[in-house]
């Protein structure tokens, strides 16, 4: 199945080219704000590409509903005079930037960059003592295979691919419970109360009032 792109960008004709250009991947265009959130709120996306100029207001305000837990990759697309937009797009969690007018070429590679990324913790990761293969759902500790409930792995793998950044509570009862909306809240503190007891030392720390990040492994000096 081809990975699914929502390119969010008013002008048609540009539009229509980032369509091409990025083919065979499936896209589907959106030109406003609202048709951005409506495409997200109904389908899953491997890749967002955003333009930050929009006639009913800024791509930024997307971001948020983009960057969800265990939500694509956002591509933003700005102009030359738009700097600070991109630095707080990135701060905002945007993913790249590329600044119009742009090459196809160039946005082509940045696309296949950041969808090569997004793949690669979502099949198997090794940190330390855990090995885990979410394709074949084998997780080691120490190389003692461990059995993780549906939710434990769902958890699991949403903290792997968001590694580095912080989850909240309401981001992970969303994600891992499909809406979280009927869900007790302690049922996330249980699920990762259980997730630690099974993989000790696990590296997820608590962001008490926040929710959960797993803390990236520090290079060796």
């Amino acid at each position: 199945m081809a990975q699914r792109i929502l390119v969010v960008e008013d002008d048609a004709a540009l539009g229509e080219g980032l369509r091409l250009t990025l083919e065979p991947y499936d896209c589907t265009l959106a030109a406003t704000l609202a048709a951005g959130r409506a495409c997200l709120q109904r389908q899953r996306f491997d890749l967002v590409v955003l333009d930050l100029n929009l006639p009913d207001g800024s791509g930024l305000d997307l971001l948020p509903c983009a960057r969800q837990a265990g939500g694509p990759p956002v591509l933003i697309l700005t102009a030359n005079d738009m700097e600070l937009d991109e630095v707080r797009g990135l701060e905002l969690g945007a993913d790249d930037y590329v600044t119009k007018p742009f090459s196809l070429a160039v946005l082509r590679a940045r696309v296949k960059a950041l969808l090569r990324r997004r793949a690669a913790p979502g099949e198997a990761y090794r940190q330390g003592p855990f090995a885990f293969d979410f394709a074949r759902l084998e997780f080691l500790c120490a190389g003692q295979a461990v059995e993780l409930s549906r939710t434990e792995q769902r958890l699991l793998r949403l903290l792997v691919q968001n590694r580095g950044h912080v989850l909240t509570r309401a981001q992970l009862l969303d994600a891992v419970w499909d809406g979280g909306e009927f869900v007790d809240e302690n049922a996330l503190s249980v699920a990762m109360r259980r997730l630690r007891a099974k993989l000790p030392g696990l590296p997820v720390r608590t962001v008490y009032g926040v929710g959960y990040v797993w803390e990236l492994q520090e290079a060796a000096p």
